[in-house]
């Protein structure tokens, strides 16, 4: 049987998402990432370049999927918004993921920046063309675009970043009841920004 790299480099990144999720960058173990991968660690060294960059890939894996599969679309905002809470909550490691970069980063560069930047400013460009900020002279228009984009996942993900306030803030005894109660709350609010957003000054 032939070796089949490119399956390798997916069992190993599967692994090494699972890894990272439950224990971060510095806890994290490229020995585990590997017996979990079936693979030996220079495998992980060989098409990854280390541990941090795995990280680094495995994130910026996590966002642009997150990106391709829900745009923000403000002519459709309860549809897209719903969907995107949807997503975040049947993909709770990315939240993981990115509150461990947090942690672990502060306030440096993470892994990726310049492409993961560059990936954010399409999407805005894609909210300034389906109308955010409209009625404004640039560069107010844009920063229209990226405050209404980062208020827009912060009141989505704040909901996995932190299920116990969830639950105890709600009052309530299940966690599922309170995320519906959370994604409607949420679906409302956005279509309510969003009804105001041309209005801004």
């Amino acid at each position: 049987m032939s070796y089949d790299a490119e399956a390798t480099r997916r069992r190993i990144f599967e692994a090494a998402a699972a890894e990272f999720a439950a224990h971060g960058l510095a806890g994290a173990r490229v020995e585990r990432i590997a017996a979990a991968a079936k693979a030996n660690k220079q495998a992980i060294y060989l098409y990854f370049g280390g541990k941090e960059k795995l990280f680094g890939a495995v994130v910026r894996a996590k966002v642009d999927e997150v990106c391709h599969s829900n745009a923000l679309d403000p002519c459709a905002v309860a549809e897209s918004v719903g969907q995107l809470f949807d997503w975040y909550q049947d993909h709770p490691e990315l939240i993981r993921l990115l509150l461990w970069e947090a942690l672990e980063t502060g306030a440096g560069p993470v892994q990726g920046e310049d492409e993961r930047r560059a990936a954010y400013r399409d999407n805005v460009r894609d909210l300034v063309d389906g109308g955010v900020g409209a009625g404004l002279d640039e560069p107010r228009r844009t920063r229209a675009a990226q405050d209404w984009m980062f208020t827009v996942l912060g009141l989505v993900a704040w909901n996995f970043a932190v299920p116990q306030l969830c639950r105890l803030v709600l009052d309530e005894q299940d966690d599922k009841a309170a995320l519906a109660r959370r994604r409607d709350a949420v679906v409302s609010t956005v279509r309510t920004l969003a009804a105001g957003r041309s209005g801004d000054a």
